[in-house]
């Protein structure tokens, strides 16, 4: 068996690992390298995985930098499955939709920005192509064997992370003999609203692991509650405004059921909210629909509460007049808008008016990558570039990583010493991170390995 990283390999966006037996060619997801165009964009235009003789892909979850260049892989001639759960194929379809929307809204923009002789590149894709995507899904239930052919089987479990994530389980059999793989996807953490903890695994002959914080651990998640009512409320005594970038997929449900709780318990200033995203809009109605895949504690607080999305004072934004008027708005209020790296959506131009006011705060809240104007934000510079302006930052920065839908290398080390008690694995790959947090997290499960874990770079293949 041969196994070739094509995206997120020494890096953390772009997930896209080649798999191939003397029978198959199966791609485990296809993500969006996010980050500089310069140093992104040839890599998002070409394929190295030849889609049109792959068999199929195997989808981890919906995120873009995991799904993102599916419309792509399509354009590219891949007519096959994609396999995922019923709650990833309803979440992706809107999503990869919505990244084709923007990226023609930010070709258009640069376009009409560009000075003379400055290249424009178009949309890598576009919504029908997406559409394009969303018939080929082929839905797989969690727990349960799937029998794809002779010569291999796939099961899903629960990864945490976001809704629908699944942790891959592959049975694959090459040159006659069976080998088990199993891909992590991004594993969530242990002990979080919303969704179940992340399942463990028996013995595999592989393992390909994210790594996005292998070298760290996250706060208390207990605390993110009071920090969210602090900063809020911080910002409110001084009539400003909190910007806070959020992923419309996960992070920007998880905000909105914290301050739902908060709001229950009366413990949170009475400052409007506003969910400036369409897209996060519609994926919260997709996280209602799929209420039967949250935790226990979700099942408790429906009990009393018939919607833990919803609150006084809590309004979601749907036109783009109505995102401007936002701007001119004077505070105290909340705006939580996509995309949450700050690269692109309607964040990018609320952070544009916001980044000199040093009456506003800026809530970070996940990992930002490097070259990103999150990693700017979060580096706490002197100035930005937003549309290529230099703007001074002068607004409060504030961090929250105890929201972080990653487990930590507390929860990564303890997934691996549950596998070592089921027989561990043979070889592990460690993806999905950058280097300081791939080269901890090799150190923590050596011992449940059979042979020391490899980090693999860009383009690198192996044969196990």
């Amino acid at each position: 068996m041969k196994i070739t990283f094509l995206g997120a390999a020494g890096e953390v966006t772009g997930s896209q690992h080649l798999i191939e037996t003397d029978s198959r060619r199966i791609l485990l997801d296809c993500g969006l390298f996010q980050g500089r165009s310069e140093e992104t964009r040839p890599k998002n235009e070409k394929f190295h995985c030849v889609p049109r003789k792959l068999d199929a892909v195997i989808l981890s979850h919906a995120h873009i930098d995991h799904s993102g260049n599916l419309p792509g892989l399509v354009k590219a001639g891949f007519e096959g499955p994609i396999f995922c759960t019923r709650a990833t194929a309803d979440i992706a379809s809107m999503m990869l939709r919505d990244s084709a929307k923007i990226q023609k809204e930010d070709a258009k923009y640069h376009a009409k920005k560009a000075a003379p002789g400055e290249p424009v590149f178009e949309a890598l894709y576009t919504e029908e192509h997406a559409r394009e995507v969303a018939k080929l899904f082929e839905y797989v239930r969690v727990g349960a064997w799937e029998t794809l052919g002779d010569d291999v089987r796939l099961r899903f479990h629960h990864a945490g992370h976001i809704l629908g994530a699944a942790i891959t389980e592959l049975e694959l059999l090459d040159e006659g003999e069976w080998k088990r793989l199993v891909f992590t996807g991004d594993l969530g953490r242990r002990d979080q609203p919303l969704l179940h903890d992340p399942a463990t695994v028996e013995r595999a002959d592989v393992v390909i692991t994210e790594s996005t914080y292998g070298n760290r651990v996250h706060p208390n998640s207990a605390d993110v509650k009071s920090e969210l009512q602090r900063i809020i409320c911080a910002a409110s005594t001084k009539r400003g405004k909190v910007i806070i970038p959020a992923f419309s997929l996960g992070r920007t449900q998880m905000i909105v059921y914290l301050l739902n709780e908060l709001r229950n318990e009366d413990a949170l200033c009475r400052v409007p909210v506003y969910i400036d995203s369409p897209l996060a809009t519609r994926l919260t109605d997709v996280y209602r629909d799929h209420q039967e895949d949250m935790d226990e504690d979700v099942k408790e607080t429906l009990k009393y509460d018939d919607d833990i999305f919803e609150f006084d004072g809590l309004t979601y934004i749907q036109s783009h007049d109505e995102s401007i008027a936002l701007n001119k708005r004077p505070g105290p209020f909340v705006v939580i808008s996509a995309s949450g790296m700050c690269e692109n959506g309607r964040v990018v131009h609320h952070l544009k008016h916001t980044v000199s006011d040093p009456n506003s705060t800026i809530l970070i809240i996940g990992f930002q990558a490097a070259g990103t104007l999150g990693r700017q934000l979060v580096e706490r510079r002197e100035h930005v570039y937003i549309h290529g302006r230099r703007i001074p930052l002068n607004a409060t920065v504030e961090t929250i990583n105890g929201l972080s839908a990653h487990a930590d290398a507390e929860d990564l080390k303890w997934w691996f010493d549950e596998l070592q008690k089921k027989g561990g694995c043979g070889q592990a790959f460690i993806v999905h991170g950058e280097n300081s947090g791939a080269t901890a997290l090799a150190e923590l499960i050596n011992d449940c390995c059979d042979v020391p874990p490899i980090i693999p770079q860009y383009g690198e293949s192996f044969e196990v």
